[in-house]
């Protein structure tokens, strides 16, 4: 894995006008000009880039597994509209427990699919190696179990293919603690699994799938904090999540699915 990948990325996608028109964003978000709370959709967006180019810019199939408002989707179009640039993708696929409804068809989504991961019969029902890249962010956290689920999704993703997640991130001798209360005071559909850098590593290797970044992503986060203004805050930041990414914060990470090899002729 390269240290401090993110501060070589583009950071107007954070500062680009496409923020103003996302629903379910906060006027004090909207207001930032490189709010941390969007940098969820940051990562995704810059991995997407990064793997589109290492295709010679062949248009990607995504597939976004909880999709809550459509905020990443709609984030990407509106980044790169923009911009002025082509898609990264040529289809764009929503995955979630809840049933589709009329606001997140307007988004974008080519298909829309309503699949629980904690429904094994559910996930083993979607089709193997559909997407060249499979995003879930901040859905594992959701889970009571998410290795079963995370074996299923990585078979959606076709070989040399990618999978970008993103949770709250915990070190690893205050995790196991921090589930267990956190489980005591679980809503529904809250969080009850806390994930820590070297759990996504491990998973990583049980699931046969290779560990290409795992980056933290703030020192400290605040709605509307005026820092959140300057460049050299946000780079602070992520040159600390790059050193220290089990510091208590979010979590980003990319693993890749080994390619197909041909047996010789």
């Amino acid at each position: 894995m390269e240290t401090f990948r993110p501060l070589g990325w583009r950071f107007d996608a954070l500062a680009s006008p496409a923020k103003v028109a996302i629903d379910g964003i906060p006027d004090e978000i909207r207001r930032i000009r490189y709010p941390f709370r969007l940098l969820r959709y940051w990562f995704a967006l810059e991995l997407l880039r990064e793997e589109a180019k290492a295709r010679d810019r062949t248009p990607l199939h995504i597939g976004e597994v909880g999709i809550d408002q459509g905020q990443m989707l709609a984030f990407a179009r509106r980044t790169f509209d923009c911009q002025r640039e082509a898609y990264a993708w040529h289809q764009w696929d929503g995955l979630d427990c809840c049933e589709p409804n009329e606001p997140l068809q307007r988004v974008g989504y080519d298909r829309l699919i309503q699949v629980d991961l904690e429904d094994r019969i559910a996930t083993a029902s979607q089709p193997s190696q559909a997407y060249d890249v499979v995003i879930l962010l901040h859905v594992i956290e959701h889970l009571r179990d998410p290795l079963p689920a995370l074996a299923d999704v990585a078979r959606w993703v076709k070989p040399g293919g990618l999978m970008i997640g993103g949770t709250p991130a915990t070190p690893e001798f205050a995790r196991a603690f921090w589930q267990r209360r956190l489980r005591r005071r679980a809503r529904p559909r809250g969080h009850v699994s806390v994930i820590s850098p070297s759990l996504v590593r491990r998973w990583g290797d049980e699931l046969g799938l290779s560990t290409e970044l795992l980056n933290g992503a703030f020192f400290m986060r605040k709605k509307g904090f005026e820092l959140e203004n300057r460049i050299w805050w946000l780079r602070a930041n992520l040159a600390f999540g790059s050193i220290f990414p089990s510091w208590p914060g979010e979590l980003y990470w990319a693993w890749r699915r080994p390619p197909r090899i041909d047996p010789p002729h």
